[in-house]
């Protein structure tokens, strides 16, 4: 039997036309909703969810295309666009009863989070994001040979087929890898937890390959119509952050600040799969987090 979140109700959620996500939710209280990143499933909260199921109503759901949730087929680039998820998990959290919720996302998960709070500002009341840029200045930053330190994202960005073939013909090494060299601390990832990552992966490599295809071009250029429109996120923002900037030669708080007014930028020492290897430290700075006024409170 695949490992859950003990304690969690597991559902089955309809949010668009033929797109189902599976979801866990535990807790009662104001809502958050924790989006997992690559190459990982809801189960990646499983620690920190725990901890703020304790007094808030918390919502896992594996992103569409990923781990149990549906995977529809790209047909016009648009099914994977950040956009699209984002709309998912606003009308998931609606399905189960919350128009306002706040909102965290690791890796991937965070790319939808930033997303959901550019197009549904009115609906987003906080957000965090782990270890990640927002998509557009991703690219920005890449130069030359340190941006071998990201080749998986530039081999998902070409055309239908060869990615996909190159990585289902060795998709556990292909995963395996990501899990094993972004982990400082690899006893985070027991074994039960890694073997069900890796099967929810080797189902999943169409999808998975449209969502980073998807990053390196119709998310590239909502990304950038809102710059131009100078879109910003209004609500409370906590990035928890390695130090990426020194190896790639950026300052990772002023690009986040240019999206973000109302910041706190948290370097951290922790590695990448940060809500398993530092969860008690996570649940806190998302507890800090949902401590903050929003916008027009009084």
């Amino acid at each position: 039997m695949a490992p859950v979140i003990t304690g969690f109700d597991y559902r089955r959620v309809p949010v668009a036309d033929g797109v189902s996500l599976n979801a866990a939710v535990g807790g009662t209280g104001t809502p958050i909703v924790l989006l997992h990143g690559f190459p990982q499933t809801h189960l990646m909260w499983r620690h920190v969810a725990a901890d703020l199921a304790a007094d808030h109503t918390v919502i896992c759901p594996d992103l569409r295309g990923y781990g149990a949730s549906d995977k529809p087929a790209e047909t016009d680039g648009t099914a994977y666009a950040k956009r699209t998820m984002a709309a998912d998990i606003v009308a998931l959290a609606r399905a189960l009863g919350h128009e306002r919720f706040a909102l965290a996302g690791h890796d991937r998960g965070a790319l939808v989070a930033v997303r959901a709070g550019l197009d549904h500002p009115g609906t987003i009341t906080h957000l965090a994001s782990l270890d990640v840029l927002p998509t557009l200045d991703m690219w920005e930053v890449m130069h030359g040979v340190t941006a071998a330190v990201g080749f998986h994202l530039y081999l998902m960005a070409q055309p239908p087929g060869l990615p996909e073939q190159m990585i289902a013909a060795s998709s556990d090494a292909f995963f395996g890898y990501f899990l094993d060299i972004w982990a400082k601390d690899p006893r985070a990832i027991p074994a039960e937890v890694r073997a069900a990552y890796l099967d929810a992966c080797r189902a999943a490599v169409p999808s998975i390959v449209a969502d980073y295809r998807a990053s390196a071009g119709v998310d590239v250029d909502h990304d950038r119509a809102d710059r131009e429109a100078g879109n910003r996120l209004r609500m409370p923002v906590t990035v928890l952050q390695q130090d990426w900037g020194s190896a790639l030669g950026f300052d990772a708080a002023a690009l986040w600040s240019a999206w973000a007014p109302d910041l706190r930028h948290v370097p951290v020492t922790f590695g990448h799969f940060m809500a398993e290897e530092a969860p008690a430290d996570v649940a806190k700075a998302l507890r800090d987090l949902l401590s903050r006024r929003t916008a027009g409170a009084r």
